[in-house]
């Protein structure tokens, strides 16, 4: 059975895909998966052992320049790749009139039919007018039970709400990238995930610092990655301070960015992973990396990173998604239950709960 999956974007969203394939390629043994997906994370599907094609799409881009020559050329391009190509079906994973758009367009090349959710269950009802097959999966679940749901659906299978999750990466050769054994040798080291995209989700400096301390007094290396220009300023002013005041050296900062394959072997070898709400907590989840992960002002129940070894912590604040404080108290409220003695209490547990027996 061959089929293809549309789940383009974000970053997390790809990777709440990863369970749902685990289920459907344990319940058809014969199920091959292309996958359609944003270019920016067309490495991660073939992550996947049930992943065969990957088909990078340039949406995003595409839709800035849609009346442009050249961009209508691409899409012109990008369709055909699929005019002799033969499906038995085509899963819209999204639910939204963009993806229902790719869907159809590929569908009528393919002559295949679409899954997806039913009008109640997409995020973007009319998208589910495209679709042969549409099916009921509750809005107020998290995204991978709801991902597992619809598969369960369209491949006519059995899933318990209670069936562990299982990302189901090929990563056993994974090694530990040649830039952090340069630093650290075959030394244990823990990963800071610092950087994401509000201000109000940022972890303060002086908990970091703090945190660092204590791995510091653990005889662990820490490395803090970036992914633009004031996040690396970030992760080398947290270096600084950190090393003064422990008067030694146990901190790497990349000079260079570090690219997405670099970045998940780095986490699939660490020992833990400490971040704020940020899509590579999405990665860490997958690779089943001991983590914790500070939840400021976003609630973690429908999409926060999720796994067997993560253990989320979130403030008050959570479930408000803001983006400014009303106030000094507010944001106090925001940092409740978030302080570095309970993230390293919660780190070191996680650490000895996954050791083999």
């Amino acid at each position: 059975m061959r089929v293809l999956l549309i789940k383009m974007s974000s970053m997390g969203d790809v990777f709440h895909s990863f369970p749902a394939l685990s289920d459907a390629k344990q319940n058809n043994s014969e199920l091959i998966v292309d996958w359609v997906v944003e270019k920016a994370f067309a490495d991660i599907p073939s992550w996947h052992p049930a992943v065969d094609q990957v088909f990078p799409i340039e949406l995003r881009r595409w839709r800035k320049s849609l009346f442009s020559s050249h961009t209508r050329k691409q899409i012109k391009a990008f369709f055909e790749q699929f005019n002799d190509t033969e499906y038995d079906l085509i899963i819209d994973a999204q639910g939204l009139l963009k993806s229902a758009w790719v869907c159809r367009k590929i569908a009528k090349k393919t002559k295949t039919p679409i899954a997806g959710y039913d009008w109640y269950s997409a995020r973007e009802p009319f998208a589910s007018l495209a679709y042969r097959y549409d099916y009921p999966v509750a809005k107020d679940q998290h995204a991978i039970l709801r991902l597992r749901q619809l598969f369960s659906q369209a491949f006519k299978y059995h899933l318990s709400n209670q069936d562990p999750i299982v990302y189901g990466l090929d990563t056993q050769q994974w090694q530990t990238p040649e830039q952090v054994r340069d630093q650290f040798g075959d030394q244990t080291y823990w990963v800071g995930l610092h950087s994401t995209t509000w201000d109000t989700k940022l972890w303060p400096e002086e908990e970091w610092l703090a945190l660092l301390a204590k791995a510091e007094t653990r005889g662990v290396k820490v490395v803090l990655p970036w992914g633009n220009d004031e996040e690396k300023q970030r992760s080398l002013s947290l270096k600084k301070s950190a090393e003064q005041q422990a008067g030694t050296t146990f901190i790497w900062v990349p000079e260079q960015r570090l690219s997405l394959n670099e970045m998940a072997k780095m986490l699939k070898n660490a020992q833990a992973v400490v971040s704020v709400d940020t899509g590579l907590s999405h990665v860490a989840a997958a690779l089943e990396v001991p983590m914790v992960v500070v939840y400021r002002v976003t609630d973690p129940k429908l999409v926060g990173a999720s796994g067997a070894n993560v253990k989320r912590l979130a403030s008050p604040c959570a479930p408000l998604y803001l983006k400014k404080f009303a106030g000094s108290s507010q944001e106090q409220e925001s940092l409740e239950g978030l302080a570095a003695d309970s993230v390293f209490e919660e780190v070191i547990q996680l650490i000895e709960n996954s050791r083999p027996e």
